[in-house]
């Protein structure tokens, strides 16, 4: 939607100036009047490109900027005023800049909300319509702090399982480099040693290796070629949105990675609705910003099934056990907070147990993980090693028996 930037007077003769989103400049001009403002000139603003200035607007600076903005509306602040507090005390310029937009937007008579909205990249759907039910009822102060705190619970989720991939992922690219550093500069020293003693028969495992080490120093490229067009294709594949679903299917089901990332998803899908049914958000809103923020095609789906099925007229128990996603435990809570009127209160005792589970099955994940990396790093190193010595070891015993 276009905006225009206008200046008008009010019945008092103040001037005023500002923007405003509308289809066309004779919207502006009505909605103006309805505001009891008498404009004088109204156009089409034109859109510079945005600089990027001092960083992001990242999420800790959202969680930062909500718990302020709470705690100042709480204290009775004008809206306003809060704003330019806000913007005036951030060390960043890209975060400054965005809050002086929307002080600019609210200003010109735009509700909060609908202010955030022009910021799609820093506020989402959810944090956007928790707004405006908050404005509507009154509370926004309390809307506030409880976006900040779902945030700063879902940050703790989500260091969790960057946290339980740390440790393999830096044992990967260690084995990684060992087998490049033993294949590229350790096995050719080797291979001109056994080669100078003689030339004899090696044994099958150094014959393999140094095989190995010629092939690699010939055409190392290919092999990087070949690593990078695997991770390349693996991250396409997630993405692309006909194949993210196997993708998210196949991750659902691994093994060990599959249960801790079904009990985050569980987390997540409670914290999110919980938050929204007890800030007034209607159910089926609700449930489709709570699909949107799933990050998993298959619960996204199930999510999406289930708010279908609550249009026609369905209770939300029996949709979400018919998709199979969520465990039986957590679809029976929801029924009796549904039955009882207390479905708000009780997701979020979900999302509190499931929190607990999260912590014991990214334990149990890295627990289970760090030996078996170990076994791989170590297996791959002590099988260059005895590949590198058995000719050695003849060696030694023919001149013994000699």
């Amino acid at each position: 939607m276009p905006s225009f930037v206008w200046v008008g007077t009010t019945a008092s003769g103040e001037k005023k100036k500002g923007t405003m989103e509308a289809p066309s400049a004779e919207a502006v001009i009505e909605r103006l009047r309805q505001q009891k403002i008498q404009p004088s000139k109204v156009q089409r603003a034109i859109k510079l490109p945005s600089i990027n200035l001092g960083g992001g607007f990242s999420t800790k600076d959202l969680v930062v900027f909500t718990r302020q903005f709470a705690s100042m509306i709480d204290a009775g602040l004008p809206l306003v005023q809060c704003l330019d507090i806000l913007g005036s005390q951030s060390e960043k310029r890209t975060v400054q800049k965005i809050i002086f937009d929307i002080k600019s937007d609210v200003e010109s008579g735009s509700t909060l909300a609908d202010a955030l909205k022009k910021h799609p990249k820093v506020f989402d759907d959810l944090y956007v319509n928790l707004v405006a039910a908050g404005e509507i009822g009154g509370i926004l102060d309390t809307i506030l702090n409880r976006l900040a705190e779902y945030m700063e619970k879902n940050q703790k989720l989500a260091r969790q399982v960057k946290g339980a991939m740390i440790y393999p992922a830096v044992v990967l690219c260690v084995a990684i480099g060992a087998v490049v550093v033993l294949l590229g500069w350790v096995m050719p020293v080797f291979a001109k040693m056994f080669k100078d003693f003689g030339g004899k028969a090696l044994p099958g495992p150094t014959q393999l290796v140094i095989n190995m080490s010629n092939a690699f120093r010939g055409s190392w490229y290919i092999y990087a070629g070949v690593l990078f067009g695997i991770i390349y294709g693996i991250k396409t594949f997630k993405k692309h949105p006909k194949t993210k679903k196997l993708w998210d299917a196949f991750v659902l089901k691994t093994p060990i990675f599959g249960p801790l990332i079904r009990k985050v998803a569980v987390a997540k899908f409670t914290r999110t609705l919980g938050t929204m049914v007890s800030s007034g958000v209607p159910i089926l809103d609700a449930l489709q910003i709570t699909a949107k923020t799933a990050g998993n095609r298959v619960i996204e789906d199930g999510v999406m099934y289930t708010r279908e099925k609550i249009s026609e007229g369905k209770n939300i128990a029996d949709p979400l056990m018919e998709t199979k996603i969520f465990p039986a435990m957590v679809v029976q809570m929801i029924a009796v907070g549904e039955s009882t009127g207390a479905m708000d209160a009780m997701l979020n005792k979900i999302a509190d147990f499931y929190d607990d589970e999260v912590d014991v099955a990214v334990s149990a994940f890295t627990s289970v993980l760090e030996p078996l990396m170990m076994v791989l790093l170590g297996g791959i190193v002590g099988f260059f090693l005895i590949a590198m010595y058995l000719p050695i070891f003849d060696m030694a015993g023919a001149i013994g028996g000699g």
